[in-house]
């Protein structure tokens, strides 16, 4: 007996669903509540369940697995063009069925509880830097109309200002000088924080054979290692290095026609965050490296700097995915043989 494929649009309350009976034919597309969908699952044969990678749809597809069915994630841009109506949950339901059902479509891995509470810490801290840098830049910014300049760097920056304090306390009036000292006791409970979430990161890191097995990579550390871990999900969900680093947008662009392709500039789709830890990894792995290897030394030697540390970032993400894919541990120098 054939497998009913189902295609799920998942919102809050509402979820709509689309299926052709395996053994009638009969088409249906009804609205379920989430517990009207829950009971509906466990009691109908196993089949495959098509959603949207979208906002909760990891936990809908672990739930999906845990009632016996096969869940399969979608990227929503692949399933845009099978919307032939005005955009509705019906519609979106119909349009995920039928992404669903076209050969070759390449899904989402689905990810672990931990790999999800990963990603989470990971956010949790970009926004905090993110909120440093601000508050910093406006504390120089402040200072600098009372005619005061600082050096480079957050870390130089503030051990200046706080070396001049008093000077800055006679020269900034009284009204703005406790909102400055306020600011300054808020960058340090941010520099708190930060650390905070980056030992648990650590803690994860150390826990983990596949976080430990592409650290030795150059230029991968805890930070990328445990983002990069948690974003792949499954590293066999990749057919290839090249699909992760295509998974990532770190891969030219391609436009073609009448037999003649181009390439562009990287596509920079997929995660900004990983592929942003990658290429600030390379570039720290080409620059400050004392033993660069030959590839990279001679990829500098014709290429622009910035050119060479994205194909780095490349040859970094490929890597990981080979070290994980195979189960191998990092070995310097490297060279892959296609089987005969």
């Amino acid at each position: 007996m054939n497998r009913t494929t189902y295609g799920l649009d998942v919102a809050k309350r509402v979820f709509q669903m689309y299926w052709i009976d395996a053994d009638t034919g009969e088409i249906y597309n009804r609205r379920f509540s989430r517990q009207q969908l829950i009971e509906f699952l466990a009691n109908r044969p196993a089949g495959r369940v098509a959603l949207e990678a979208c906002g909760s749809a990891h936990w809908w597809a672990r739930k999906i697995q845990a009632l016996g069915h096969e869940a399969m994630l979608i990227h929503a841009k692949f399933v845009r063009p099978f919307v032939q109506t005005n955009k509705t949950d019906a519609a979106d339901a119909r349009a995920i069925f039928t992404a669903a059902n076209q050969p070759d479509m390449r899904t989402v891995a689905v990810k672990s509880e931990e790999q999800q509470a990963m990603l989470g810490l990971h956010r949790m801290r970009s926004q905090l830097i993110k909120f440093r840098t601000m508050q910093v830049n406006q504390l120089r910014g402040l200072l600098y109309e009372f005619g005061f300049i600082f050096k480079g760097g957050r870390k130089a920056g503030l051990a200046e200002i706080r070396a001049r304090m008093a000077e800055l306390e006679q020269m900034v009036p009284g009204l703005l000088w406790e909102a400055v000292n306020a600011q300054l006791a808020r960058l340090d409970q941010l520099d708190a924080e930060v650390q905070a979430l980056e030992q648990r990161i650590g803690h994860w890191h150390n826990a983990q054979a596949a976080c430990n097995a592409i650290a030795a990579i150059p230029g991968i550390g805890p930070i990328t290692a445990t983002a990069l871990v948690a974003t792949m999900g499954q590293a066999q969900a990749f057919r290839s290095g090249r699909e992760f680093a295509a998974f990532i947008g770190l891969v030219p662009k391609q436009s073609g026609t009448g037999g003649k392709l181009r390439l562009g500039g990287i596509s920079k789709r997929g995660d900004v965050y990983l592929r942003t830890l990658l290429i600030h990894g390379a570039r720290m792995a080409l620059t400050r490296a004392k033993d660069k290897g030959a590839w990279a030394e001679a990829l500098l030697q014709r290429r622009p700097t910035n050119i060479a540390i994205l194909a780095v970032a490349n040859k970094m993400a490929r890597t990981a995915w080979a070290v994980l894919a195979h189960d191998r541990t990092y070995q310097r120098g490297y060279v892959s043989v296609k089987p005969a």
